[in-house]
């Protein structure tokens, strides 16, 4: 799992829907979740920090957590299935805990308002983020590929735990 963080929220350049933006903690990949309009509010008031002038959905939930001294342990976006993000809130009660399944978009406004973690599983990181800077991306893959030009088979000839000094083959 990689930890992310909320970099902000975005409008879709072709169909203007509000888009959530989890970037990792090294600001190399990025995660856009289409959420909607209401949810986009719910969220931005958290990160302007702006308390509404009444509980939202989401501080409602928040504050029946803290009625029931329940704790968010982390959020984790676990699966993406024909283009929907699933996820789940982790929580606990002193020793119980339960995972609860929430919409994306609704675990995130949730986490913002603990400060809660929100973790993102690697194969769905592989699947739907995208670059925050292609240009080190396309660095490190040229880098990469130089190292790998450079090797030959005598490089991974070992004796002993050690480089062989020589290019013959070891006796088995």
């Amino acid at each position: 799992m990689i930890e992310m963080k909320v970099a902000g929220i975005a409008l879709d350049a072709a169909s203007h829907s509000p888009l959530i933006l989890l970037r990792d903690t090294t600001d190399r990949r990025q995660l856009p979740i289409y959420i909607s309009r209401e949810q986009a509010s719910s969220i931005i008031t958290v990160l302007e920090n702006q308390p509404p002038p009444r509980p939202l959905t989401h501080d409602l939930f928040v504050n029946l957590l803290e009625a029931w001294d329940m704790t968010l342990e982390r959020v984790v976006i676990h699966s993406l299935r024909d283009n929907t993000f699933y996820a789940l809130l982790s929580l606990a009660q002193g020793e119980t805990r339960q995972e609860l399944d929430a919409r994306p978009s609704d675990a995130i406004a949730i986490a913002l308002r603990l400060d809660a973690p929100i973790w993102v599983m690697e194969e769905v990181i592989a699947e739907a983020s995208m670059p925050v800077d292609r240009d080190a991306d396309q660095a490190e893959k040229e880098a990469f590929h130089s190292f790998l030009s450079n090797l030959s088979p005598a490089d991974f000839i070992q004796r002993g735990g050690h480089p062989s000094p020589s290019n013959e083959p070891l006796e088995g």
